[in-house]
Protein backbone atom coordinates (compact mmCIF):
# COMPACT_ATOMS: atom_id res chain seq x y z
CA UNK A 1 0.00 0.00 0.00
CA UNK A 2 1.58 3.24 -1.22
CA UNK A 3 1.24 6.02 1.35
CA UNK A 4 2.76 9.49 1.60
CA UNK A 5 4.76 9.76 4.83
CA UNK A 6 6.32 13.16 4.18
CA UNK A 7 7.54 15.61 1.56
CA UNK A 8 10.81 17.49 1.34
CA UNK A 9 10.42 20.01 -1.48
CA UNK A 10 12.38 23.17 -2.23
CA UNK A 11 9.78 25.35 -3.91
CA UNK A 12 10.54 28.60 -5.77
CA UNK A 13 10.25 31.52 -3.36
CA UNK A 14 10.12 29.21 -0.32
CA UNK A 15 10.96 31.04 2.89
CA UNK A 16 10.11 28.48 5.58
CA UNK A 17 8.92 24.94 6.16
CA UNK A 18 6.91 23.41 8.98
CA UNK A 19 5.90 19.80 9.49
CA UNK A 20 2.74 19.35 11.53
CA UNK A 21 1.07 16.19 12.73
CA UNK A 22 -0.53 15.64 9.32
CA UNK A 23 0.43 18.50 6.99
CA UNK A 24 3.73 19.66 5.53
CA UNK A 25 3.49 23.44 5.23
CA UNK A 26 5.63 25.48 2.83
CA UNK A 27 5.73 29.26 3.25
CA UNK A 28 6.02 31.38 0.10
CA UNK A 29 5.65 35.00 1.16
CA UNK A 30 1.95 35.72 1.66
CA UNK A 31 0.95 32.25 0.47
CA UNK A 32 1.15 28.81 2.03
CA UNK A 33 1.34 25.47 0.27
CA UNK A 34 -0.15 22.78 2.52
CA UNK A 35 0.47 19.16 1.62
CA UNK A 36 -1.87 16.74 3.36
CA UNK A 37 0.25 13.67 4.04
CA UNK A 38 -1.12 10.23 4.88
CA UNK A 39 0.14 10.50 8.46
CA UNK A 40 -2.48 9.95 11.14
CA UNK A 41 -2.47 11.23 14.71
CA UNK A 42 -4.41 10.40 17.85
CA UNK A 43 -4.00 11.57 21.45
CA UNK A 44 -1.56 14.19 20.08
CA UNK A 45 0.81 11.49 18.83
CA UNK A 46 1.63 10.62 15.23
CA UNK A 47 1.03 6.94 14.64
CA UNK A 48 3.94 5.04 13.11
CA UNK A 49 2.17 3.95 9.91
CA UNK A 50 0.67 6.21 7.26
CA UNK A 51 -2.78 5.49 5.81
CA UNK A 52 -3.08 5.22 1.99
CA UNK A 53 -5.34 7.91 0.42
CA UNK A 54 -6.01 9.58 3.78
CA UNK A 55 -4.35 12.87 2.83
CA UNK A 56 -6.26 13.13 -0.44
CA UNK A 57 -9.53 12.43 1.38
CA UNK A 58 -8.84 15.12 4.00
CA UNK A 59 -7.73 17.72 1.49
CA UNK A 60 -10.65 17.18 -0.88
CA UNK A 61 -13.30 17.15 1.87
CA UNK A 62 -11.84 20.34 3.33
CA UNK A 63 -11.82 22.04 -0.08
CA UNK A 64 -15.42 20.93 -0.69
CA UNK A 65 -16.63 22.53 2.54
CA UNK A 66 -14.43 25.63 2.30
CA UNK A 67 -15.86 26.34 -1.14
CA UNK A 68 -19.39 25.69 0.16
CA UNK A 69 -19.14 28.10 3.10
CA UNK A 70 -17.48 31.20 1.60
CA UNK A 71 -20.80 33.04 1.88
CA UNK A 72 -20.69 32.56 5.68
CA UNK A 73 -17.06 33.23 6.45
CA UNK A 74 -13.97 34.27 4.44
CA UNK A 75 -11.35 31.53 4.29
CA UNK A 76 -7.74 31.06 3.38
CA UNK A 77 -8.10 28.73 0.33
CA UNK A 78 -6.91 29.90 -3.10
CA UNK A 79 -6.47 26.68 -5.09
CA UNK A 80 -6.20 22.88 -4.89
CA UNK A 81 -3.79 21.90 -7.69
CA UNK A 82 -3.40 18.30 -6.49
CA UNK A 83 -5.61 15.88 -4.53
CA UNK A 84 -3.24 16.27 -1.55
CA UNK A 85 -2.52 20.00 -1.83
CA UNK A 86 -4.15 23.28 -0.87
CA UNK A 87 -2.62 26.67 -1.63
CA UNK A 88 -3.92 29.56 0.42
CA UNK A 89 -3.26 32.86 2.14
CA UNK A 90 -0.97 33.09 5.13
CA UNK A 91 -2.89 34.20 8.21
CA UNK A 92 -1.74 35.02 11.72
CA UNK A 93 -3.18 32.07 13.67
CA UNK A 94 -5.48 32.65 16.62
CA UNK A 95 -4.34 30.37 19.44
CA UNK A 96 -7.91 29.42 20.33
CA UNK A 97 -9.44 26.41 18.59
CA UNK A 98 -13.22 26.66 18.40
CA UNK A 99 -14.72 23.26 19.23
CA UNK A 100 -18.49 22.96 18.85
CA UNK A 101 -20.46 19.93 20.02
CA UNK A 102 -24.01 18.97 19.16
CA UNK A 103 -23.92 15.63 21.02
CA UNK A 104 -22.41 14.10 24.15
CA UNK A 105 -19.56 12.16 22.56
CA UNK A 106 -15.82 11.61 22.93
CA UNK A 107 -14.01 13.94 25.35
CA UNK A 108 -17.31 15.49 26.44
CA UNK A 109 -18.79 12.05 27.19
CA UNK A 110 -15.69 10.99 29.14
CA UNK A 111 -15.83 14.23 31.15
CA UNK A 112 -19.55 13.71 31.82
CA UNK A 113 -19.04 10.08 32.86
CA UNK A 114 -16.48 11.24 35.44
CA UNK A 115 -19.27 13.15 37.18
CA UNK A 116 -18.33 16.66 36.05
CA UNK A 117 -21.17 18.83 34.79
CA UNK A 118 -19.17 21.66 33.26
CA UNK A 119 -16.85 21.63 30.27
CA UNK A 120 -14.84 24.72 29.34
CA UNK A 121 -17.11 26.77 31.57
CA UNK A 122 -20.27 25.49 29.86
CA UNK A 123 -22.88 23.87 32.11
CA UNK A 124 -23.97 20.39 31.02
CA UNK A 125 -27.52 19.26 31.86
CA UNK A 126 -28.13 16.22 34.07
CA UNK A 127 -29.73 13.07 32.72
CA UNK A 128 -27.83 12.74 29.44
CA UNK A 129 -26.58 9.47 28.02
CA UNK A 130 -23.61 9.06 25.71
CA UNK A 131 -24.49 10.14 22.14
CA UNK A 132 -27.55 12.13 23.27
CA UNK A 133 -27.97 15.56 21.66
CA UNK A 134 -27.42 18.68 23.74
CA UNK A 135 -30.44 21.00 23.97
CA UNK A 136 -28.43 23.23 21.62
CA UNK A 137 -24.83 22.98 20.35
CA UNK A 138 -22.20 24.07 22.87
CA UNK A 139 -18.85 25.74 22.17
CA UNK A 140 -15.97 24.29 24.21
CA UNK A 141 -12.79 26.06 23.08
CA UNK A 142 -9.25 24.81 23.56
CA UNK A 143 -6.02 26.75 23.83
CA UNK A 144 -3.57 25.43 21.26
CA UNK A 145 -0.36 24.19 22.85
CA UNK A 146 3.06 24.73 21.29
CA UNK A 147 3.57 21.01 21.84
CA UNK A 148 1.68 18.23 23.61
CA UNK A 149 -1.98 18.38 24.56
CA UNK A 150 -4.21 21.38 23.92
CA UNK A 151 -5.80 22.92 27.01
CA UNK A 152 -9.53 23.11 27.71
CA UNK A 153 -10.38 26.74 28.38
CA UNK A 154 -13.51 28.79 28.98
CA UNK A 155 -14.68 31.87 27.14
CA UNK A 156 -14.16 33.87 30.33
CA UNK A 157 -10.54 32.69 30.72
CA UNK A 158 -9.76 33.48 27.08
CA UNK A 159 -10.93 37.06 27.51
CA UNK A 160 -9.36 37.47 30.98
CA UNK A 161 -5.96 36.32 29.68
CA UNK A 162 -6.25 38.53 26.63
CA UNK A 163 -5.62 35.62 24.27
CA UNK A 164 -8.19 37.10 21.87
CA UNK A 165 -10.00 40.42 21.93
CA UNK A 166 -13.68 40.27 22.85
CA UNK A 167 -14.62 41.62 19.42
CA UNK A 168 -12.68 38.87 17.64
CA UNK A 169 -13.97 36.17 19.97
CA UNK A 170 -17.60 37.21 19.44
CA UNK A 171 -16.99 37.09 15.67
CA UNK A 172 -15.42 33.61 15.91
CA UNK A 173 -18.37 32.39 17.98
CA UNK A 174 -20.81 33.67 15.38
CA UNK A 175 -18.84 32.09 12.52
CA UNK A 176 -18.57 28.81 14.47
CA UNK A 177 -22.31 28.51 15.01
CA UNK A 178 -23.14 29.46 11.41
CA UNK A 179 -20.55 27.05 9.96
CA UNK A 180 -21.79 24.24 12.19
CA UNK A 181 -25.37 24.90 11.10
CA UNK A 182 -24.36 24.77 7.43
CA UNK A 183 -22.33 21.61 8.02
CA UNK A 184 -25.29 20.05 9.83
CA UNK A 185 -27.60 20.81 6.90
CA UNK A 186 -25.13 19.47 4.33
CA UNK A 187 -24.60 16.31 6.39
CA UNK A 188 -28.35 15.77 6.78
CA UNK A 189 -28.76 15.93 2.99
CA UNK A 190 -26.37 12.95 2.80
CA UNK A 191 -28.03 10.93 5.58
CA UNK A 192 -25.51 11.94 8.22
CA UNK A 193 -25.49 13.79 11.54
CA UNK A 194 -22.61 16.21 12.15
CA UNK A 195 -21.91 15.40 15.79
CA UNK A 196 -19.07 17.75 16.66
CA UNK A 197 -16.22 19.55 14.97
CA UNK A 198 -13.54 22.21 15.41
CA UNK A 199 -12.60 25.33 13.52
CA UNK A 200 -9.31 27.21 13.39
CA UNK A 201 -9.25 30.91 12.64
CA UNK A 202 -6.56 33.42 11.79
CA UNK A 203 -6.30 37.09 10.86
CA UNK A 204 -5.27 38.60 7.54
CA UNK A 205 -5.31 42.35 6.99
CA UNK A 206 -7.24 42.72 10.24
CA UNK A 207 -10.00 40.32 9.15
CA UNK A 208 -10.90 37.02 10.85
CA UNK A 209 -10.53 34.19 8.35
CA UNK A 210 -11.24 30.47 8.54
CA UNK A 211 -8.05 28.42 8.23
CA UNK A 212 -7.00 24.81 7.78
CA UNK A 213 -9.53 22.02 7.20
CA UNK A 214 -13.20 21.85 8.11
CA UNK A 215 -15.72 19.02 8.50
CA UNK A 216 -13.17 16.29 7.77
CA UNK A 217 -12.86 13.00 9.70
CA UNK A 218 -9.76 14.40 11.42
CA UNK A 219 -11.68 17.37 12.81
CA UNK A 220 -15.24 16.06 13.03
CA UNK A 221 -17.48 13.17 13.98
CA UNK A 222 -20.48 12.01 11.99
CA UNK A 223 -23.27 9.58 12.89
CA UNK A 224 -25.44 7.80 10.35
CA UNK A 225 -28.90 9.38 10.67
CA UNK A 226 -30.79 6.22 9.70
CA UNK A 227 -31.44 4.18 12.84
CA UNK A 228 -29.93 6.79 15.17
CA UNK A 229 -33.05 7.12 17.36
CA UNK A 230 -33.60 3.35 17.56
CA UNK A 231 -29.98 2.67 18.49
CA UNK A 232 -30.07 5.40 21.11
CA UNK A 233 -33.32 4.12 22.63
CA UNK A 234 -31.94 0.58 22.94
CA UNK A 235 -28.54 1.69 24.24
CA UNK A 236 -26.64 0.42 21.20
CA UNK A 237 -23.44 2.01 19.92
CA UNK A 238 -24.00 4.54 17.17
CA UNK A 239 -22.71 3.91 13.66
CA UNK A 240 -20.26 6.70 13.05
CA UNK A 241 -17.84 8.00 10.49
CA UNK A 242 -14.82 9.54 12.20
CA UNK A 243 -11.43 8.49 13.45
CA UNK A 244 -12.86 7.77 16.90
CA UNK A 245 -12.57 4.05 16.08
CA UNK A 246 -8.79 4.58 15.78
CA UNK A 247 -8.72 6.08 19.28
CA UNK A 248 -10.85 3.20 20.56
CA UNK A 249 -8.45 0.66 19.00
CA UNK A 250 -5.50 2.40 20.62
CA UNK A 251 -7.24 2.47 24.01
CA UNK A 252 -8.10 -1.23 23.68
CA UNK A 253 -4.41 -1.86 22.98
CA UNK A 254 -3.23 0.07 26.04
CA UNK A 255 -2.38 3.45 24.55
CA UNK A 256 -3.87 6.87 25.35
CA UNK A 257 -0.79 9.00 24.77
CA UNK A 258 0.19 8.95 28.42
CA UNK A 259 3.78 8.85 29.64
CA UNK A 260 5.26 5.37 29.71
CA UNK A 261 2.67 3.85 27.37
CA UNK A 262 3.91 1.96 24.32
CA UNK A 263 2.39 2.72 20.91
CA UNK A 264 0.89 -0.55 19.61
CA UNK A 265 1.85 -1.93 16.19
CA UNK A 266 -0.88 -1.45 13.58
CA UNK A 267 -1.38 -4.58 11.45
CA UNK A 268 -1.91 -4.33 7.68
CA UNK A 269 -5.59 -5.24 7.99
CA UNK A 270 -6.25 -2.36 10.39
CA UNK A 271 -4.35 0.11 8.19
CA UNK A 272 -6.54 -0.95 5.26
CA UNK A 273 -9.68 -0.62 7.40
CA UNK A 274 -8.75 2.95 8.31
CA UNK A 275 -8.12 3.78 4.63
CA UNK A 276 -11.45 2.24 3.59
CA UNK A 277 -13.30 4.19 6.29
CA UNK A 278 -11.78 7.50 5.20
CA UNK A 279 -12.82 6.83 1.59
CA UNK A 280 -16.30 5.83 2.76
CA UNK A 281 -16.59 9.07 4.67
CA UNK A 282 -15.55 11.11 1.63
CA UNK A 283 -18.17 9.45 -0.55
CA UNK A 284 -20.87 9.63 2.11
CA UNK A 285 -20.22 13.28 3.00
CA UNK A 286 -19.82 14.65 -0.51
CA UNK A 287 -22.06 12.28 -2.45
CA UNK A 288 -19.22 11.90 -4.97
CA UNK A 289 -17.13 8.81 -5.83
CA UNK A 290 -13.57 8.95 -4.56
CA UNK A 291 -10.99 8.56 -7.32
CA UNK A 292 -7.94 6.67 -6.08
CA UNK A 293 -4.64 7.86 -7.47
CA UNK A 294 -2.41 4.82 -7.62
CA UNK A 295 0.80 6.71 -8.45
CA UNK A 296 3.87 4.86 -7.27
CA UNK A 297 5.60 8.20 -6.78
CA UNK A 298 3.02 10.27 -4.92
CA UNK A 299 5.54 12.92 -3.82
CA UNK A 300 6.75 13.36 -7.40
CA UNK A 301 3.20 13.83 -8.68
CA UNK A 302 2.50 16.41 -5.98
CA UNK A 303 5.69 18.38 -6.66
CA UNK A 304 4.96 18.49 -10.40
CA UNK A 305 1.40 19.76 -9.85
CA UNK A 306 2.45 22.36 -7.26
CA UNK A 307 5.21 23.75 -9.48
CA UNK A 308 2.80 24.01 -12.41
CA UNK A 309 0.25 25.87 -10.25
CA UNK A 310 2.80 28.27 -8.80
CA UNK A 311 4.10 29.10 -12.28
CA UNK A 312 0.63 30.43 -13.13
CA UNK A 313 0.27 32.57 -9.99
Amino acid sequence: MNALHETNFQLPGQTAFYRGKVRDVYSLGERLVMVASDRISAFDHILPRAIPHKGAVLNQIAAYFLQSTRDICPNWLIATPDPNVAIGWRCEPVRVEMVIRGYLVGHAARTYASGLRTLCGVALPDGLHENDPFPEPIITPTLKAEEGHDEDISREEILARGVVSEEDYVQMEAFTRALFQRGTEMAAAQGLILVDTKYEFGKKDGQIMLMDEIHTPDSSRYFYAEGYAERQASGERQRQLSKEFVREWLIANGFQGKEGQQMPTMPDAFVKEISDRYIELYEQVTGRPFVKDESRNVAGRIEENVLAALALM
